[in-house]
């Protein structure tokens, strides 16, 4: 039974080894986000982002209004006025009220629930692909992005990003031609710096919604951590104590 049991957890860590770097080769080439799901501020930014240019198509169906004004350190009359814009009551989930029919006659497809995108393709995919918009009159949305390559979906942030233009190698052209790099073409509202931390912090958001239990998780960890601190020395000073009358009695 031992050595079964050492078998399947020496198989197990092997398998954990190879995955480790095979996922770190998957993003190997996406920068970093810097997105924080711990920096509150941040993540009410990165909500007014989402519920102002993304809930339109897109929708939460595993978070509620009511979560979100708890984690958020928000009221209900803030997140009722500055987040609802479907008429949704305060305990019910974020819903778009895009008709499914209409999204898949305008973009092929309905577009994704976005709960659980973060889980399915990290932090830094959503930072890069929300940067990597670029105009391509070749799409049928106009838009394409060098992360996610012929996505059905325009570029939601282009007021504030402005539009991107891509630039192929030398000698190189036509829709198949790789892109070598995007350049602005027109500014948008916000300078690229300033974009680039909103879309850090929208990817934040979408980070936490993936996982709203990771914010109470780490407050109640450190209450845990604290515990097993007095546990082990209470069990230290009973272990001297019974050890005590042993060395006497001998």
């Amino acid at each position: 039974m031992i050595k079964r049991y050492l078998s399947s957890l020496a198989l197990a860590l092997g398998l954990a080894a190879v995955a480790v770097p095979a996922l770190a080769a998957e993003g190997e080439d996406l920068p970093p986000s810097g997105a924080n799901v711990y920096d509150q501020a941040s993540l009410q930014r990165g909500a007014k982002l989402f519920f102002n240019y993304c809930v339109g198509c897109h929708s939460l169906k595993y978070v509620r209004y009511s979560r979100l004004a708890t984690d958020l350190g928000l009221t209900e009359d803030e997140v009722m006025k500055n987040l609802n814009f479907t008429g949704a009551k305060f305990g019910e989930t974020v819903i778009s009220h895009m008709p499914a029919e209409s999204a898949k006659g305008w973009f092929g497809k309905e577009p994704p629930d976005l709960t659980l995108e973060a889980r399915a393709k990290g932090p830094d995919f959503i930072y890069n692909y929300l940067n990597s918009f670029y105009l391509d009159p070749s799409r049928p949305v106009g838009w394409n992005n060098t992360v996610f390559p012929n996505a059905s979906m325009p570029n939601p942030l282009w007021e504030l990003q402005g539009l991107q233009v891509a630039v192929h190698a030398e000698g190189k052209a036509g829709a198949d031609a790789p892109v070598e790099r995007l350049e602005l073409h027109t500014k948008g509202s916000m300078t690229p710096e300033e974009f680039q931390a909103a879309t850090r912090d929208l990817t934040a958001f979408l980070e936490y919604t993936a996982e709203p239990a990771a914010l109470e998780r780490q407050s109640v960890g450190i209450w845990v951590l604290l515990f097993l601190a007095g546990l082990t020395f209470l069990l230290y000073l009973l272990k001297h104590e019974y050890w005590k009358d042993v060395h006497e009695s001998h």
